[in-house]
């Protein structure tokens, strides 16, 4: 990850803090593997990183396909930390989130939940759609995420914060379901606004999850998103079809042999049951794929 970094062109003295955390904190095993996906963004992973760095909490707000789940999975990664992940929900509460009690081997004993997980082992927790939840549930993390540094979990004990942990949340603007965060909370984060992916790093991306891609279809599946991208942002499509994992998984899928409109129906058009829309992405796919297309079009290799 460091290496990537440098790739990149952070800022030299971000990823010298960087490696004098990890010098600190010894990194975990299971946190030194490769991301999924690299994040690209040079400013954004400057600010991450200094907020991180300065012993503060991280809230990732933004659009869908912005990368902040993969941003928030990239800077545990470079910090040499496991990562606790919580799916927040209208229904969770503070057992969904601390713990709660269950019987092993004859006897009652506590089942920490991922923000303990992270508080006692020094992980990084990300709270993905932290505005799912309900305010009185999200209660439980004030004091977590303040200078006390400490959580008191009923019926159990008073739990530290490890100097290593750190909290990433993440959160969508116009979701159903979603609710605005309450100043006590908001104001134990510095908030980053995550910008859309800019055409020259998706295709970043794109090359380096499929080496073997022509640079004539990078461009092209590039040019694709952004032109599903454009029509979702004039209302001419809903957002259900802007899915960058859904167009990576479908050259995932063509690299296996799957004809791309076929893969690209699976990953992008099916993602919305409206048979006007479906209509709509699939002339866009048309427009910059042809039907003819195979494989061996799309790969350099013969693999």
């Amino acid at each position: 990850m460091l290496d990537f970094l440098q790739e990149e062109g952070i800022d030299p003295r971000v990823i010298q803090g960087i490696g004098e955390f990890r010098r600190r904190y010894a990194p975990s095993g299971d946190a030194l593997s490769r991301p999924r996906y690299y994040y690209y963004g040079k400013k954004v992973w400057e600010q991450a990183a200094q907020a991180l760095l300065a012993g503060e909490n991280l809230l990732l707000a933004g659009a869908k396909a912005t990368g902040k789940n993969v941003l928030a999975e990239n800077l545990a990664a470079a910090f040499g930390r496991p990562v606790c992940n919580i799916s927040l929900h209208i229904n969770a509460d503070a057992t969904t989130m601390l713990g709660t009690d269950t019987f092993r081997d004859g006897e009652v004993t506590f089942r920490p939940g991922p923000v303990t997980e992270a508080a006692e082992g020094g992980g990084f927790c990300v709270l993905d759609e932290i505005n799912m939840a309900r305010n009185e549930a999200l209660a439980v993390l004030h004091s977590v995420l303040d200078f006390r540094r400490s959580i008191r979990i009923p019926g159990y004990r008073q739990v530290g914060i490890h100097g290593a942990a750190r909290f990433i949340a993440t959160m969508n603007y116009g979701y159903a379901g979603t609710r605005e965060l309450n100043e006590a909370l908001s104001s134990r984060f510095m908030i980053l606004t995550m910008p859309e992916i800019a055409g020259e790093d998706l295709s970043r991306m794109l090359q380096k999850e499929f080496p073997s891609l022509r640079p004539e279809y990078v461009r092209q599946f590039t040019a694709l998103f952004l032109d599903i991208r454009d029509k979702c942002r004039s209302g001419e499509l809903t957002e259900k079809v802007l899915d960058l994992r859904g167009l990576l998984g479908a050259v995932r899928m063509m690299a296996g042999g799957l004809a791309p409109i076929d893969a690209l129906n699976m990953g992008i058009t099916n993602k919305t049951p409206d048979t006007y829309e479906q209509s709509l992405v699939q002339d866009i796919i048309s427009s910059r794929i042809s039907g003819k297309t195979d494989r061996d079009k799309l790969f350099g290799d013969r693999g």
